[in-house]
């Protein structure tokens, strides 16, 4: 077998997660959402909240959610209830709500941008008529999580992605509704994504004495 020194002479790319064990990154809890909310609507940080908001609410990826146009979600100006994007990853349309509290949130920073209705609802600060990478956003979201007690390193955008998606299923334990929100094509991806084998037998093991 050969050594990591020999592997990178040989010109072999070593992948980043080899010998690691790679855990899907959990949601947040409700109360982390209203931490970060408070913490970033207290530090008049506009475009995060928006951002964040955004992200918890459309349980986009995080490539699509750094691409979205102020079209998409202000078509005149003013955030809409509803908005539909085709994601990256498919090519497959998909639809989510926008709370009142994202609206307000999406509405306030279009407001300080003096924005046209359209572009990137989240330019590059280098390149304005670039997107946001997903590399600051994934840095975005560390320093949010960060900034309320949590470690860092067990969150990540998708993180954001599921806490939805996570509340939802929970709530209703209709697997169907949370396919159909994240996009996915098979429902075996959102059983996967969502990780409620392992959950359900968990709770069904808690209601059986032994």
């Amino acid at each position: 077998m050969q050594s990591t020194e020999e592997i990178a002479r040989s010109g072999h790319v070593i992948p980043w997660n080899k010998g690691k064990l790679i855990r899907p990154k959990p949601p947040l809890q409700t109360k982390h959402v209203w931490a970060i909310r408070s913490k970033l609507l207290m530090e008049g940080r506009t475009r995060e909240l928006a951002m964040f908001n955004l992200a918890i609410d459309s349980k986009l990826r995080g490539c699509d959610l750094v691409k979205l146009r102020i079209e998409d979600v202000a078509p005149h100006g003013l955030a809409i209830d509803r908005a539909i994007v085709r994601q990256q990853k498919t090519g497959h349309p998909v639809k989510f709500e926008l709370t009142e509290q994202t609206r307000d949130a999406v509405d306030a920073y279009l407001k300080s941008r003096r924005a046209e209705a359209r572009g990137f609802l989240f330019p590059s600060r280098r390149h304005p008529d670039a997107p946001m990478t997903t590399r600051q956003y994934a840095r975005l979201t560390k320093e949010w999580v960060s900034g309320i007690g949590l470690d860092a390193g067990f969150f990540g955008t998708h993180s954001l992605r599921r806490t939805k998606a996570t509340l939802i299923y929970r709530r209703t334990g209709n697997l169907r509704a949370v396919q159909l929100l994240l996009g996915h094509t098979k429902i075996e991806s959102t059983v996967r994504y969502l990780g409620t084998e392992v959950d359900d037998a968990l709770a069904m093991a808690e209601q059986v004495d032994v």
